[in-house]
């Protein structure tokens, strides 16, 4: 494995990367970063859940959270549900307002790739798409082996 190509390729990740990044948050009307979108992305297809269980889920701390999910409640987007029962027990359930935002931050972020791979032909696009997938069950080849 060349490590110069290796590098090259990772600075060529970074920087797409970054400019879908800054793309999207130019074209993205709320003032909410990717985080609190996978957080709006889980409570849409899993239902209310607990903050913990999110920050496991999504892979992020507690606090951070915490952060995201007082976020998302001040901006309508999410709210807090307590269960009557055990007023500690507190899930987060997405709103109608996060719903819209999370098909708009969809919509966009589809817009942003489509952009990006307009310059690619079908050849490029079917060979990039087997790369991709390759990468993916690496990845996935790592985590069982866990």
């Amino acid at each position: 494995m060349n490590q110069t190509n290796i590098f090259k390729l990772i600075q060529a990740i970074e920087q797409m990367n970054n400019d879908n990044i800054m793309r999207f948050t130019k074209a993205f009307p709320y003032p909410i970063g990717i985080s609190p979108i996978l957080v709006l992305s889980e409570l849409r297809m899993k239902g209310p859940q607990k903050q913990v269980e999110l920050a496991e889920t999504v892979g992020y701390t507690k606090g951070a959270m915490t952060n995201i999910a007082n976020k998302l409640v001040d901006l309508g987007l999410a709210e807090r549900l307590y269960d009557e029962n055990d007023r500690r027990t507190i899930q987060l359930k997405i709103t109608a307002a996060g719903d819209q935002a999370l098909t708009e931050a969809q919509r966009i972020g589809q817009d942003v790739f489509t952009q990006l791979f307009e310059v690619l032909n079908e050849e490029e696009i079917n060979q990039y798409l087997r790369i991709q997938e390759k990468l993916v069950k690496g990845i996935q080849d790592r985590k069982n082996q866990n």
